[in-house]
């Protein structure tokens, strides 16, 4: 098995409950983890999974404005399933950097697995 690694994507989106964040937007960071089976030798982009696709359909659902970052995560890894097949696991962080906290310093975000 391979897994193909998307770490430390930026992106400006407007995810959240609260009407500021519906405005103004906030950074994300995304990491996305795509394991797949393989057979035989990897040599070619067809036996392996194009980062650029998955890539691809991150920043496509990271342009949705939505409530929850579950529900960001959950949707991400259905579509990069649908993406190809042998997708065994997917492995989806999504940090909001800077939340609108008082007095707060860091970020918050969620992680979500599934495995197909």
């Amino acid at each position: 098995m391979f897994t193909i690694h998307l770490h430390n994507l930026k992106f400006f989106s407007f995810h959240g409950l609260h009407e500021e964040e519906k405005v103004l937007g906030k950074e994300y960071d995304v990491n996305a983890d795509v394991t797949f089976e393989e057979y035989g030798l990897v040599n070619r982009l067809n036996q392996t999974i194009d980062y650029v696709k998955i890539y691809d359909i991150i920043k496509q659902r990271m342009n949705v404005p939505t409530h929850l970052l579950e529900t960001v995560a959950q949707d991400l890894a259905q579509s990069i399933y649908k993406a190809d097949s042998r997708i065994t696991s997917i492995h989806i962080s999504i940090k909001k950097l800077h939340p609108p906290i008082a007095a707060f310093e860091g970020s918050v975000g969620v992680s979500y697995k599934k495995d197909f």
